[in-house]
């Protein structure tokens, strides 16, 4: 090969070296190396980061909106939760819990009562027509408990809770101790009264101690009309709640055995005095159940000590032995002559 030929070769390659240089390195760099699905996904790709402040525009906007609705549905229960309190009427009958039995009680039992005025508040807050709810004489073990078991107790409202006895809180001429011991039978409510529930939970082992109690500080004293309305398969006596919730329904219904039939627990087994089925309201079932056995029992109005038969088997069964045994001495009875008796 001559010297010039091999120049030409040698500035060929050196012409396709800058040829190549101007040209991308790999086929994945440029459009034309690109297959038809690839350049998809990328102009896909490119659309996506170009959109991206779009979207979260979109994004604000959507939760702004979001915001204003649940703004729009707590203002709208609010005011008809407004509409509803307005609708409300308190009333000027004060009831009173009076919590001076304190060193009576067993720990247990404090924490019944403690359950019992729970109740109470809360049914005095939805009620329709709640009454100024006083607690007094408050201190000791129900106090201790309280403070330990429900700290919250401290922020409640609508109700006056005082240290002191509530004869110092209360003129004593507007006072009526109500108790199932008393002769008295209340037949209206007088809001202008105070009508003291004693907060004892004893299970009975200090008997009229309410009614002595009344007696005691010279006061007036009541019981409710339960016999002229109720019978029942236990004594008369109610728990703290239960004669609480009775007055609240008296207040809205102003019918005595609507009232007892609306709280009564069912396993009272409470049947109207007149035999016929006491007129119920569908919206407003009774609001007890058995569960309310562990509420225990105080003396007054309070829930009875006394074991309950509760309906079942074992009652079907007793129910059975007593009619063989009425018939075995009826049949003994056809045997022998009757005797005659004076009158």
């Amino acid at each position: 090969m001559s010297g010039d030929t091999q120049k030409e070769c040698s500035s060929a390659v050196s012409d396709s070296k800058e040829v190549s240089d101007d040209k991308p390195d790999s086929p994945a760099g440029g459009p034309e190396a690109l297959s038809k699905r690839q350049r998809k996904r990328l102009a896909k790709a490119q659309q996506w980061e170009e959109q991206r402040e779009l979207r979260k525009q979109k994004r604000k906007e959507r939760k702004q909106k979001k915001r204003e609705e649940r703004q729009g549905d707590e203002g709208a229960e609010f005011t008809n939760r407004k509409r509803q309190r307005r609708e409300v009427e308190p009333s000027s009958l004060r009831l009173v819990v009076d919590c001076s039995f304190d060193s009576l009680m067993v720990l247990k039992d404090v924490r019944k009562l403690h359950k019992q005025i729970q109740r109470c508040y809360a049914e005095n807050r939805r009620a329709a027509h709640p009454v100024q709810f006083y607690l007094t004489s408050l201190g000791g073990q129900l106090k201790q408990n309280m403070d330990e078991r429900d700290k919250g107790w401290v922020n409640w409202k609508d109700i006056s809770v005082k240290l002191e006895h509530f004869q110092e809180v209360m003129r004593k001429e507007d006072l009526v101790y109500l108790t199932s011991d008393s002769s008295n039978v209340l037949k209206e409510l007088d809001e202008s009264k105070a009508y003291v529930i004693g907060g004892l939970v004893d299970h009975n082992h200090h008997k009229g101690i309410t009614f002595e109690r009344a007696q005691e500080l010279g006061i007036d004293h009541a019981q409710l009309p339960l016999g002229d309305f109720v019978k029942m398969n236990s004594r008369k006596v109610l728990a703290v709640n239960h004669v609480f919730e009775i007055m609240l329904a008296y207040l809205e219904k102003r019918d005595w055995q609507e009232a007892f039939f609306t709280v009564l627990p069912q396993r009272k087994g409470a049947v109207p005095v007149e035999g016929e089925e006491p007129d119920s309201d569908e919206d407003t079932p009774p609001k007890h159940t058995d569960q309310d056995e562990e509420q225990g029992s105080s003396d007054g109005h309070s829930e009875s000590a006394e074991p309950i038969k509760q309906e079942g088997e074992d009652t079907q069964d007793q129910s059975d032995g007593k009619q063989k045994k009425t018939d075995t001495s009826v049949s003994q009875s056809e045997d022998k002559p009757q005797e005659q008796t004076a009158a």
